[in-house]
């Protein structure tokens, strides 16, 4: 009987997504995200010290449609790597392992970064 040949280790093609594999993966993304997102506010900041024309460009850049795009995103990955950074120092202690907890915090993670995303825009927006 030919054997057929087969990976030398699971990978993603093998296991289904499940909460837990999604989670971790986009909480090295808006890890990345945010390394990212420190360079733009470098370039904000340091616009400011090459003086008013240098500041007035990353402003336009900033508060055009795109920069308000970006800035979503980043403040979306702020309060995911957050709330998702207090979930594993809860498991960090032993907390949370069961299936249904395990369920129960990723849908509250990503509730609490889209609801805490979306308010600070408001409340950014309204002043």
């Amino acid at each position: 009987m030919a054997q057929r040949p087969r990976p030398l280790s699971p990978h993603l093609q093998i296991y289904k997504p499940q909460i837990t594999s999604i989670m971790s993966i986009m909480h090295r993304f808006t890890g990345i995200a945010l390394a990212g997102g420190a360079i733009i506010f470098s370039y904000w900041i340091v616009s400011a010290a090459y003086g008013a024309d240098a500041f007035e460009t990353a402003q336009s850049v900033m508060g055009s449609w795109f920069g308000y795009l970006v800035l979503f995103g980043l403040t979306f990955s702020l309060f995911y790597h957050l709330a998702n950074g207090v979930r594993h120092l809860a498991w960090d202690v032993g907390i949370g392992f069961d299936l249904p907890v395990l369920r129960k915090t990723g849908l509250a993670v990503v509730a609490f970064s889209v609801v805490m995303t979306v308010l600070t825009f408001i409340i950014g927006l309204s002043m």
